[in-house]
């Protein structure tokens, strides 16, 4: 795999924050976690677990599927 899943997890939410015109902060505080972590995520640093992969699409309002790259 060319890319590791938790880099194209935060590409896909860097992707999303962007099409809404967010800044890190603002998506950070609709989504109830700090801009620092947010950072982290999108910098494919964070180690997520499957459970947060869901919510955090939950909280986007897209498929978990579509932030590892799996569909889109």
């Amino acid at each position: 795999m060319a890319n590791s899943l938790k880099s194209i997890l935060g590409a896909r939410v860097r992707e999303i924050r962007r099409a809404r015109g967010l800044t890190q902060e603002a998506l950070a505080e609709q989504l109830g976690v700090t801009p620092r972590y947010l950072a982290g995520v999108e910098r494919g640093e964070r180690n997520l677990t499957l459970d947060s992969v869901d919510a955090l699409a939950e909280q986007l309002g897209v498929d978990a599927r579509s932030l590892l790259g799996i569909c889109k």
